[in-house]
């Protein structure tokens, strides 16, 4: 199974002056535990996950100040949609992170997950493992 296969096609784009309170609302309305930040003035790529904003509330930062460009990951790994789901789940683990932006082209089409990949595999495993019992 490729990333293609497995990945969110809801790409969220925020700008890195959005607060942390209002990236979390557009995660929270669509359902996405991730953004990726768009710096028009870099040109940079980078990632706000949901962990983001947890660590930033747990250290007592406001988020109606706090950016989402101030806790934005900007050394990111990128997947493609040809990766395999093995090659996304091998960069997760090693890197201990659990959202990949896909590109294609340089832009970002996707965005692929660990529970992504779980809901992928898991019909894949238990039909395996039906055929074995029998």
């Amino acid at each position: 199974m490729l990333v293609r296969d497995a990945m969110s096609t809801v790409v969220l784009t925020i700008g890195p002056t959005h607060t942390l309170r209002q990236a979390a609302r557009l995660m929270s309305e669509r359902r996405v535990g991730a953004a990726v930040v768009l710096d028009p003035d870099t040109c940079g790529l980078g990632i706000l996950t949901e962990r983001d904003v947890l660590n930033s509330v747990a250290l007592g930062q406001s988020p109606d100040t706090a950016t989402a460009g101030a806790h934005t990951t900007t050394d990111v790994v990128f997947a493609t949609p040809a990766w395999t789901l093995e090659d996304a789940a091998d960069a997760m683990a090693h890197g201990g992170f659990r959202h990949l932006i896909v590109l294609e082209a340089g832009e970002p089409t996707g965005i692929v997950s660990v529970r992504d990949i779980i809901r992928c595999w898991a019909p894949v495993r238990r039909a395996a493992a039906q055929e074995l019992a029998v």
